[in-house]
């Protein structure tokens, strides 16, 4: 199984591009928090993220930096050749499914639990107490 679970805001734009066969392809970079702190200070994963046709579409007119979002998908590997012509590889999170959080206007802040508490997980999820002990 090749799953993706991620609730974060847009570290840039995202960029909205057309394939030659005419297939709108979107690329942003999604920051997710951590929910420990490195020396007390807030700490942060960046994760590249495409979206495809559609979904594309829909986040570039209405998401821009610092925008919540919770998304599903998949971890894809690719190989490219760099301008210097040697093979170099790419890790992104393929979009599957989207889901916006919070207002329009909300200005980015770290760790906003209200954005995740507001997110319907399913009877399969639930969310984890905010402790430092381990679930086991």
């Amino acid at each position: 199984m090749n799953k993706v679970i991620l609730v974060g805001r847009l570290a840039r734009d995202p960029e909205l591009r057309t394939t030659g066969s005419g297939k709108s392809v979107a690329t942003f970079s999604l920051a997710v928090d951590r929910r420990y702190k490195a020396e007390g200070q807030p700490t942060a994963d960046f994760f590249n993220v495409v979206a495809w046709g559609k979904p594309a579409e829909t986040i570039c007119q209405y998401l821009g930096k610092g925008r919540q979002i919770a998304m599903t998908g998949r971890l894809q590997t690719r190989d490219y050749k760099a301008q210097d012509g040697t093979k170099r590889y790419a890790t992104e999170v393929v979009l599957e499914e989207f889901d916006f959080i919070g207002s329009k206007n909300d200005s980015p802040t770290p760790a906003d639990a209200g954005g995740l508490n507001s997110l319907d997980l399913g009877d399969d999820f639930s969310l984890m107490a905010d402790d430092d002990e381990p679930p086991f």
